[in-house]
């Protein structure tokens, strides 16, 4: 009774983070139905900010989208993300929000207004209800996958990442998508898929822009393309949407056992700046800025200890210093680097004074206390 007891409240504590809204359109005019869903933790930090994920066909990819990000960020794998879902499937307003001109192969009609209602209406107004980060991610299914495209027409799109599901493309989009990639001149992120049990009429040009689009070599395209073997047109959804998160927030993972062996233990130097490179990385791409991981401190302090660098423990305890200035990691950093250089002394008075600071990780104050009395029964009485 207690874990169903528990299961109940654990999944209010979510799902409250739920609302949908009837969002009044100057643009459109009409009302549309707009689910957001919030991060668990957003009431606990309102200075934080997050990028924004904007769900095409809201009325049934909201839900799985949700529930990979939330399960991502439980593990601090993903970000926590600012979720708005368009609902379109009422008097299948999908494929009037999606119309657009046979001749030239642009948004027109409705489609036009649909656009426009995206960009100069919902946009703004979430960014102005919520503390957002500078990233912005639009995903679609079919039909709408094919229209989400339209935005890279532009010299200089509003989203920063597409995910393009079994898309259904207007006339020529296998050529001109790849042709405007070839000349970006911000990151872009591109995910599309589709599966060999899928649409037949739609593989041939999802097959043929993935052939076109990787014939591009501009270095500011992050681009994947998967085909699910035994997915259908619908499976293949809960396939993809693990598969294009993890590919557009790969530089947010904590360092993994993976990458501790295989890209940081090996270098023959360079360890502190691998790590202040690669949360540079997640601030110029992704627009994220979040302090350095405890567990990513540590990691780079186990490879400069493996390698005998210990001249690089002072520049990590510099980025302590920044990250965590109320803490003991940095005096712990230095007063490491002189227990390992032979300065027992001086090692003595770091792990002294980091005994006095707050607690971090899995540094504590008796561990500090307790290396100072090893480093004091160690040093030469006069």
């Amino acid at each position: 009774m207690k874990k169903i007891i528990l299961l109940l409240l654990f999944s209010v504590s979510v799902f409250s983070q739920k609302t949908t809204i009837a969002f009044d359109s100057q643009v459109l005019g009409e009302s549309r139905e707009i689910t957001i869903g919030l991060p668990p933790s957003f009431e606990k930090n309102p200075n934080k900010k997050y990028p924004i994920l904007v769900l095409l066909d809201g009325d049934y990819l909201f839900d799985p989208f949700y529930g990979t990000l939330n399960y991502g960020a439980y593990w601090d794998d993903l970000p926590e993300t600012i979720i708005v879902g368009i609902s379109q499937n009422k008097n299948n307003e999908r494929y009037d929000d999606c119309n657009y001109d046979e001749a030239n192969g642009v948004p027109s009609g409705k489609g036009a207004k649909f656009f426009e209602f995206i960009g100069a209406e919902l946009l703004p107004y979430i960014e102005k209800k919520y503390p957002v980060a500078p990233f912005r991610i639009i995903a679609g299914h079919d039909t709408t996958a094919g229209f989400l495209n339209f935005f890279l027409y532009k010299d200089n799109p509003i989203f920063n990442a597409y995910i393009s599901l079994s898309p259904e493309l207007a006339p020529d989009m296998e050529n001109r998508i790849p042709e405007q990639l070839s000349k970006l001149k911000q990151p872009i992120f591109y995910y599309q898929s589709n599966g060999d049990g899928d649409v037949k009429k739609l593989q041939t040009s999802i097959k043929q822009l993935d052939t076109n689009i990787k014939q591009v070599t501009n270095p500011l395209l992050n681009y994947k393309f998967d085909n699910f073997a035994g997915a259908s047109h619908y499976s293949l959804v809960l396939y993809s949407i693990p598969h294009a998160l993890y590919q557009f927030f790969d530089a947010y993972k904590p360092i993994s056992s993976t990458e501790y062996s295989d890209k940081i233990v090996i270098l023959q130097s360079g360890y502190v700046d691998y790590l202040t490179n690669k949360y540079e990385v997640l601030s110029k791409n992704l627009g994220l800025k979040i302090p350095i991981r405890v567990n990513d401190f540590k990691a780079i302090e186990a490879a400069i200890l493996k390698n005998k660098a210990y001249s690089e423990l002072d520049k990590l305890a510099e980025i302590a210093n920044k990250n965590y200035p109320k803490s003991m990691l940095a005096d712990y950093e230095l007063g490491l680097m002189y227990e390992k250089t032979g300065d027992l002394k001086k090692a003595a008075k770091r792990y002294q004074t980091a005994s006095q600071l707050e607690e971090i990780g899995d540094l504590t104050k008796n561990m500090m206390m307790e290396k100072y009395d090893d480093m004091i029964s160690q040093t030469p009485k006069k």
